[in-house]
């Protein structure tokens, strides 16, 4: 073999992982690639093939070629749904549309905020805008709704069509109304300029609420420096510093993190105003009352009545955490024992270690980031028949090396779909936690296959070391099992349609699959399958597994007050205009759903960026974690490795995405149609203690 071929032999075949070495364990393939540091790639001789295996996207600059592709492909889709008879063809030629701009868009949202290079990233925002005011201009398209509507107004018609059919027509046609397709010309250029000036101001509130804030250095005491960001003669403060131990290092950070800026103070103001007007201007009472249409709540009202019946049924327990909280503050700290929302976080992760002894560096030797994804193939293959297989990436298609690729492979239905692992921490990259679609599941008529789901998961890991793998902390590692639950729903949810693929359903029903998922994380019958020390090879104790799972009881009943808070006001702001500023508007919902007092001179609300992905939606992680622990009680607890079971939650909920009202999915899975009621039992039962965990500890 010649030296250049001998080369070019190493370079395709080396192995991208290093041998780490391990004392007593052996990890499966796809265990061993993420407990391993990666090399640097050497991608002399191969071509590179694009961001994701888009040729365009290997510079920046193929951003513009992509999307001038696409919407020269969209003029013509638009002719083709416009023109072709009322049937099947029509929700096809509509979907192909969909598909279109959403293969371009999703990808540039998913570039625009993770991609390390600024020019990426600035490519990808363009495209990001400019396929935003095309899909708005295409939702307020007459020809096109007209063509829909000779669909859905033709009875003999709609009733040859399968369900999934006549549902995603109707999406589609509620996408135009939602948008103002029946208002005259000059109302429907009204509604797109609205469109397009949200998409400017989501995107404004988005990037102020992630900005730092700073004060002079002299304003703070000296030996507070060191906690904070120097620049030049000011304190830079990114975060609340929730954990930190020192109460003043808390409460400074506090205020002048959440000191109000007047500039996104003003965008919040029109962003809301923006909303409520667009929503009246389409015929709905409220921008909520337009969010919510086609969720489980369906209503504002709805919403509402179940953060208030949690908040009653919750009252007792809430005032016993804070009470708790109060006198653990004066045992801290006797001269300043008022309770504050800086304490919150910190005091009840205290009170929690005191009473269960779960410090996170006794359990991370156990969750080896290599470790806890074999124990997710583990649990795929056996719920599912699914495994996950270490994927070598092409030249270009990964936007940093340490980005791992993992193919999703049925036992009997082959290749599923394809994750991309961007797992580790790097500068500017955000710390969200995030699942993107980057490519959704559709049968493609026109090739005659089915177009393969590609989805990113994001985390902000550690890096491994010279001597040990990444080490994951019990809420790392459950929140590696909630978004590897989004992607389990892209990858199981078969769809005819990408408009309705995995995740694209209603936002209370999408965080049901992977807040399901923490429950797999907590139980030691699917933990002892893969927690063991990375050095030893022990396996974790069940007994520190049980006192993981009771210690998240602790205060738990005020946590979940919070987050009813943050519910409340996201539902205030976009229901019926307060004509007061949203600070008071916060002030006075703080007080009802939350109890401890407002800070003068602070906006919380500033650094509310859900209030973009989740306007009047924010009630969704709540009643998602309602229906997740139905799920778990009455599916899984008995034995969570069943694959009959298994079998059965993705025939009835994984395998829909979008294509089924989610409270029927729900329904189909309990064999009943839970209650707001029910909703809130759930809830409130999940903080009931577990008297064997006290009689194991006892024991041992």
């Amino acid at each position: 073999m010649s030296v250049c071929k001998r080369l070019l032999y190493l370079v395709k075949h080396r192995r991208i992982w290093t041998h780490v070495q391990r004392h007593v364990t052996t990890w499966s393939p796809v265990g061993a690639a993420f407990n391993a540091k990666p090399h640097k790639r050497l991608d002399l001789f191969e071509k590179n093939v694009g961001l994701f295996g888009v040729a365009e996207l290997s510079c920046p600059a193929g951003f513009q070629v992509a999307t001038e592709r696409a919407l020269k492909d969209t003029q013509r889709l638009v002719e083709n749904a416009c023109c072709c008879p009322p049937g099947v063809e029509t929700v096809e030629s509509f979907d192909q549309l969909s598909d279109g701009l959403c293969k371009v868009a999703d990808l540039a949202d998913f570039v625009k905020v993770a991609h390390p290079d600024p020019a990426f990233r600035e490519a990808a925002e363009r495209t990001c805008v400019e396929i935003g005011t095309v899909v708005e201009k295409l939702n307020t398209n007459v020809e096109l709704c007209k063509s829909l509507k000779n669909l859905l107004d033709n009875p003999d018609t709609m009733s040859q069509l399968d369900p999934d059919t006549r549902r995603v027509a109707e999406l589609f046609m509620f996408d135009f109304e939602i948008s103002g397709i029946h208002l005259e010309e000059k109302l429907r250029k009204e509604a797109v300029a609205l469109h397009v000036k949200l998409l400017d101001l989501n995107n404004e509130f988005l990037v102020g609420s992630h900005m730092p804030n700073r004060i002079a250095r002299s304003a703070i005491p000296e030996h507070l420096h060191l906690h904070f960001a120097k620049e030049g003669s000011f304190i830079q403060v990114e975060g609340l510093h929730a954990d930190s131990p020192d109460d003043l290092v808390r409460e400074i950070a506090y205020r002048i993190y959440l000191y109000p800026n007047a500039d996104l103070m003003e965008c919040l103001e029109k962003l809301l105003t923006c909303r409520n007007k667009l929503a009246k201007l389409v015929g709905y009472e409220s921008y909520a009352h337009r969010a919510l249409k086609g969720t489980m709540a369906k209503t504002p009202e709805a919403v509402m009545n179940f953060l208030q019946l949690l908040t009653d049924k919750l009252s007792d327990r809430t005032a016993k955490d804070f009470k708790m909280m109060r006198n653990m503050k004066k045992k801290l700290n006797p001269r300043n024992s008022e309770l504050m929302p800086w304490d919150h976080p910190y005091l009840s992760g205290v009170l929690r270690a005191e009473r269960y002894n779960i410090e996170p560096s006794l359990y991370s030797p156990y969750f080896s980031l290599g470790s806890c994804m074999e124990g997710l193939n583990n649990l795929f293959s056996q719920l599912y028949g699914v495994s996950l297989m270490s994927d070598h990436p092409s030249a270009g298609e990964v936007w940093t090396d340490d980005v791992r690729k993992l193919a999703v492979v049925h036992e009997t239905e082959g290749l599923l779909g394809y994750i991309y692992c961007d797992f580790f921490h790097r500068a500017n990259k955000p710390h969200q936690d995030c699942h993107f679609t980057i490519r959704g599941g559709r049968w493609c008529q026109e090739t005659g296959q089915y177009q393969l789901p590609v989805v990113v998961l994001m985390l902000s890991l550690p890096h491994p070391t010279k001597s040990a793998p990444t080490l994951l902390t019990p809420g790392m590692m459950e929140n590696l099992f909630h978004e590897m639950g989004h992607a389990m729903h892209s990858m199981l949810g078969r769809t005819r349609f990408q408009h309705v693929t995995g995740t694209r359903c209603a936002t209370d029903f999408a965080e049901v699959p992977s807040i399901l998922m923490e429950y797999f994380a907590t139980d030691y019958r699917v933990v002892s399958q893969f927690a063991r020390h990375y050095e030893t090879g022990q396996p974790l104790p069940e007994n520190m597994v049980a006192r993981l799972c009771e210690s998240k009881k602790v205060c738990g009943a005020a946590d979940t007050q919070l987050q009813i808070f943050y519910a409340v006001l996201d539902q205030i702001y976009h229901g019926k205009p307060q004509n007061r500023s949203t600070t008071d508007v916060l002030k006075e919902m703080q007080q009802k759903f939350y109890g401890l007092p407002y800070t003068p001179n602070t906006a919380w609300q500033l650094r509310f960026s859900h209030l973009i992905g989740y306007g009047a939606k924010y009630y969704s992680y709540l009643m998602s974690r309602a229906v997740a622990s139905m799920l778990w009680k009455q599916c899984f607890v008995q034995d969570p490795l069943n694959r009959d079971m298994g079998e059965r939650y993705r025939r009835e909920m994984l395998a829909h995405g979008g294509a089924k009202e989610p409270m029927l999915m729900v329904e189909g899975m309990l064999q009943r149609r839970p209650t707001i009621e029910d909703f809130v039992d759930a809830l409130v039962s999940e903080l009931n203690p577990n008297f064997e965990v006290f009689l194991m500890d006892s024991e041992s």
